[in-house]
């Protein structure tokens, strides 16, 4: 099957699912002509069905059909033989009637069970095609052929589409009343602002800049800290007056240098001790 043919019958399937309830497998009545048909064309229904259908299928056929192919004769044994491979169908006829009159009373008035139908019966395709939501299949020059959609299928379609859209009178009791629609107002045309991007940002308190509060030691808030310190260097200077070798209360350090300047001098010991001496 060519892919733009495939594509089409999909389509066609899938709105059979949606507003006819059908679903897979798919019930498949087969009448007494179309197993005929296959058979001369050296085809395999079953298979074939399936790929026309796009989905699993259940190939099914009435007791009255079958009764039809035996009255043929072993001329379409053959024939006989593909209809028994099917599921039996009761169509609750207790003498045997023509095939199209018994498919035409299992389908109905509305198709309830969702058969889908198979036949090369001119006349019983005329009439089907009255009722809404009947597929049809036949072979036509030894390819198996979905028809479009009937009148009667599309018509139905439409109208369950209407009444989805529009809602009941008791449900619209329900709904609050609408607000009368106020006119929108008009814009005032003035001055534009500066680009928001083009714009420095305001620098807040903490990026500013300004050199934070020093804060202050707590070892120069604290006043008990500065008069020990005071106490401690004016012992240390007491101390250092009382050392003893100093008369006029100068440091021992500054003897000691004044002693070695004279040793460099070059005169000797003696001339530093004679010094002394007169002193």
């Amino acid at each position: 099957m060519r892919q733009k043919r495939a594509k089409t019958y999909r389509k066609l399937m899938s709105l059979y699912c949606l507003h006819f309830g059908f679903r897979q497998p798919y019930q498949v009545l087969v009448d007494s002509e179309m197993c005929k048909e296959a058979i001369s064309s050296h085809l395999d229904l079953p298979k074939q069905l399936a790929t026309v259908l796009q989905g699993n299928i259940k190939p099914m056929i009435t007791q009255c059909c079958i009764h039809e192919l035996y009255l043929q004769g072993r001329t379409q044994q053959p024939a006989v033989d593909l209809a028994k491979t099917f599921e039996r169908r009761k169509c609750n006829h207790r003498e045997a009637i023509p095939g199209d009159e018994c498919l035409i009373s299992v389908v109905g008035d509305t198709n309830k069970h969702r058969y889908v139908i198979a036949t090369q019966s001119q006349p019983l395709r005329s009439k089907l095609r009255k009722i809404a939501g009947v597929p049809l299949i036949h072979i036509n020059r030894s390819v198996v052929v979905l028809e479009p959609p009937s009148d009667a299928t599309l018509e139905k379609k439409e109208n369950e589409e209407e009444q989805a859209l529009l809602v009941p009178e008791t449900e619209k009791a329900k709904l609050p009343a609408a607000a009368p629609a106020e006119a929108p107002k008009k814009k005032r045309k003035g001055p534009k602002g500066p680009n928001p991007l083009s714009v420095k940002k305001k620098k807040t308190a903490g990026e500013t800049g300004a050199p934070p509060a020093k804060r202050s030691h707590p070892s120069n808030s604290d006043p008990t800290k500065d008069t020990v310190g005071s106490k401690r260097k004016q012992e240390e200077a007491d101390d250092h007056r009382d050392e003893p070798g100093t008369a006029d209360g100068s440091s021992g350090h500054k003897r000691k240098r004044r002693r070695k300047h004279k040793q460099k001098d070059g005169n000797g010991g003696n001339e530093g001790d004679e010094e002394e001496n007169n002193d």
